[in-house]
């Protein structure tokens, strides 16, 4: 069972409206942690019990410290945009099974992230030895993170409104500039997850999903962010996954979405 560390943060700014970077001192979670994992930061406030699970964007083992780059989306990630260097904040994580890494040693790589799943793209991409197609989807050209993107891979863009890169989703960024390659890590909303799983089926390529979803206790003991799989038993029963404990990454062909 993960236990809970109070963490120092050392730094934070405001990358783009309502998207804040936070680099957070720990003991020990960022030695444990690894990409596509994520962690779940309490509010101080005692009105909000339930934790925030937020990704992993980079992590540095021999600091011990760990970046984490969200979006302002309520009154929990609010409060977290007001906290300064020196403020104290509690964390649970590691959490969760991270990608598989070595699944793509030697291949080319999209790497293919959406909104708030570009973030743990990053410290994937640089953990990954292999030949790095980094395809961000953003909705307009309120950008984040695109230069340590450029620095860990070849770097495609695509926009919404077409304010930047190629107008439309990764997907179709990768249409246009007519991309090969052997196997996807993706992490996104669900909508762009489902098109990635069917274009992957279409393409015969190997397909890791990181599913973004609402969680409470973030340890899959309380059953709140449960998927569909396409395991059955005996009797078949289709078994359900935790997102937050079976995942959030899964192999694409795994689960329904």
């Amino acid at each position: 069972m993960k236990k809970k560390e109070w963490c120092t943060v050392l730094e934070q700014t405001e990358l783009s409206a309502g998207i804040y970077s936070m680099w957070l001192q720990t003991e020990t979670i960022a030695h444990e942690a690894v990409p596509g994992q994520f962690i779940s930061l309490y509010c101080n406030e005692g009105s909000r019990l339930l934790p925030r699970p937020i990704s992993l964007c980079e992590i540095d083992r021999r600091q011990g410290r760990l970046r984490i780059v969200y979006r302002v989306a309520g009154k929990g990630t609010e409060e977290f945009s007001k906290y300064r260097r020196g403020d104290q904040i509690s964390v649970l994580g590691p959490l969760g099974n991270g990608f598989p890494l070595e699944k793509a040693s030697g291949k080319t790589i999209f790497l293919m992230g959406g909104g708030i799943g570009i973030p743990p793209m990053l410290e994937t991409a640089k953990q990954i030895d292999a030949r790095k197609m980094i395809i961000a989807g953003y909705r307009d050209s309120n950008l984040f993170l695109e230069h340590e993107l450029k620095a860990a891979g070849e770097l495609y863009l695509a926009s919404e409104d077409g304010s930047v890169g190629t107008k439309g989703n990764v997907l179709d960024a990768i249409r246009e500039q007519g991309l090969k390659g052997d196997i996807i890590f993706a992490c996104g909303p669900t909508p762009m997850l489902r098109a990635i799983k069917n274009f992957a089926q279409e393409t015969g390529m190997e397909c890791y999903i990181s599913m973004e979803e609402r969680m409470a206790c973030g340890v899959g003991a309380c059953l709140a962010c449960v998927c569909q799989s396409k395991e059955v038993d005996d009797h078949s029963h289709v078994h359900n996954k935790r997102i937050c404990k079976d995942g959030p990454v899964f192999e694409a062909s795994e689960v329904e979405l």
